[in-house]
């Protein structure tokens, strides 16, 4: 059941960001705005897919999806999707940290910001290759190995982290190429 959930939240998202969809074809594109463009189109596609591949293993749901690829095949590419859909939100996310640090004035609280946020990234990539999750996203590893002995929050903690660490590593990209666009517009 959660994933109509997220499923639900994925359309309600769209529907709020309508504006952006109007603006696809209008103005000029920078490498910024391509990024964009590239992360959200790309996060959607997974998306879709994660959501498809789930309902053809579902038997119960929507069973008249069920069988239509080889079980093995529909949930090697259901565990590499939603790990390309976790990495790619994380990076969406990051490409709109600009906003919030906008609204910072002080700047030492931007660069104690900073200090953390380095701290988590380190820390986040660190998870991320150690729990080999690029085996998943490069359809190498078929089954989900979940530590059942691990405390949820601490998952939940972890999986923040690299989230983070995503997000911020697509923010340090943008502010890099707003850097970029600025200097060769003088």
């Amino acid at each position: 059941m959660a994933g109509y959930r997220e499923f639900a939240l994925t359309v309600a998202h769209q529907i709020l960001n309508r504006k952006f969809y109007a603006a696809i074809f209008k103005g000029k594109y920078n490498a910024l705005r391509i990024l964009q463009l590239t992360v959200n189109c790309l996060l959607l596609l997974s998306f879709v897919c994660t959501a498809l591949s789930g309902m053809m293993m579902s038997r119960f749901a929507t069973p008249f999806m069920n069988g239509i690829l080889p079980s093995s095949i529909v949930r090697q590419g259901h565990l590499a999707m939603s790990h390309w859909s976790f990495v790619l939100m994380g990076l969406h996310l990051g490409l709109h940290f600009g906003m919030i640090t906008s609204k910072l004035k002080n700047k030492t609280a931007r660069i104690i910001l900073g200090i953390v946020m380095t701290v988590i990234s380190v820390f986040g990539f660190y998870l991320f290759f150690k729990s080999d999750m690029l085996s998943y996203m490069l359809f190498k590893n078929p089954f989900a190995f979940l530590d059942y002995e691990k405390a949820w929050w601490l998952v939940i903690l972890e999986n923040l982290a690299m989230l983070l660490a995503w997000g911020f590593a697509a923010y340090l990209l943008s502010l890099f190429l707003r850097f970029v666009t600025k200097k060769e517009k003088r």
